[in-house]
């Protein structure tokens, strides 16, 4: 757990020396110490009320070990269950607070989905994955952009990519990419049977100002064509949706969502960018191959990082064996609870190696 008396004594160091004048000179060390002590601050705050839970919840259990009145026993029942509650809840917050922050923390992401196996029921959970994400970004105070959108017949998407930024984006988002399978009975399904689909997400860090990408005209095709869309939506008469290709890589990029030309470009170019970013990253990092390998994926049933089980209210991510009975809550954006033990797992398996 945490060390009281370290982050006390930090926490004064770090008071002292924003107190002194001369730390305005070094901007980036008056930034850093500013962070730093944002994040302290808060886990000395979070500390202290799970501290405070703990010692009221041991009280209330001593009080209900002696206690003989009815309804005093079920005041206490219900007082314990609400701090069990709230201990668990903050034990979490406390857990993430505690991985160290890393530089790309912060940094904006491309987030790629796509319909895998089981045609219309797949790219029915691609909208419904995007909901739970739009949602999620939205209880984060996060900014979201649709760049691309390919609707199916039934109302779903064979494709969904969006542009997400805001504070801890990518340190929550990153273990989402990989290939999602879910088991539930289709709208279209007459029989009551379970069905099994599956989607894939890719998490693509848009490049950072410190990591230009260079994309040379000439090295691009570009096609203009007319915007279609389920039933009539966002279909105007001009040729405004816009493909790109980059001859020497193959990376298709397209988008149709604006009806401006010029705006589609503009989103294209970013998607394509944040692509080739991550192909130079995984070049330069020859480890980070088989993580792309696994963002993509094939989208079959067998390659999966998550289940999705709909008549059990039940997701598992399976590499870290987490399983939570409220899947209903998780689809509308309920996602903490998945996505920081993910970060914490992921951060003892980095310290451990």
């Amino acid at each position: 757990m945490i060390d009281k008396e370290r982050l006390f004594s930090r926490l004064q160091e770090i008071e002292a020396e924003l107190g002194l004048p001369s730390v305005f000179e070094n901007q980036k060390r008056f930034r850093g110490l500013s962070q730093e002590h944002a994040r302290l601050s808060e886990q000395k705050e979070i500390w202290e009320k799970l501290s405070s839970a703990q010692k009221e919840l041991e009280e209330n259990r001593s009080l209900l070990s002696s206690e003989k009145e009815a309804e005093m026993i079920s005041l206490l029942q219900e007082e314990i269950s609400r701090l069990e509650l709230l201990i668990q809840t903050l034990s979490g917050q406390l857990e993430e607070l505690l991985v160290p922050p890393d530089p790309n923390d912060n940094r904006n992401i491309i987030l790629e989905l796509r319909a895998g196996t089981g045609g219309d029921e797949a790219a029915l959970f691609v909208a419904d994955c995007a909901r739970m994400y739009l949602n999620y970004a939205g209880s984060k105070g996060w900014k979201v952009e649709v760049i691309s959108a390919s609707p199916s017949e039934l109302g779903g998407y064979k494709e969904y990519i969006l542009s997400v930024s805001g504070q801890n984006v990518y340190r929550l988002m990153q273990y989402e990419a990989g290939t999602h399978r879910v088991q539930r009975v289709p709208e279209t399904e007459t029989q009551g049977r379970v069905h099994t689909s599956a989607i894939t997400v890719a998490v693509l860090m848009e490049p950072s100002e410190d990591e230009p990408i260079q994309i040379e005209e000439k090295d691009l095709r570009i096609d203009t064509y007319r915007a279609s869309g389920a039933g009539g939506q966002h279909v105007n008469r001009t040729d405004s949706a816009v493909r790109i290709t980059h001859i020497p890589t193959g990376t298709v990029v397209a988008c149709q969502e604006e009806r401006s030309q010029h705006k589609n470009k503009e989103k294209a170019m970013r998607l394509l960018s944040a692509r080739i970013a991550e192909e130079v990253r995984n070049k330069a990092h020859s480890e980070m191959s088989a993580v792309r390998l696994s963002q993509v994926g094939s989208g079959d049933r067998s390659e999966r990082i998550r289940t999705y089980n709909f008549s059990q209210n039940r997701i598992t991510d399976h590499r870290i064996n987490l399983t939570l009975y409220k899947l209903d809550r998780v689809m509308e954006g309920d996602l903490d609870g998945v996505t920081v033990p993910l970060v914490n797992h992921f951060h003892k398996l980095r310290l451990s190696s």
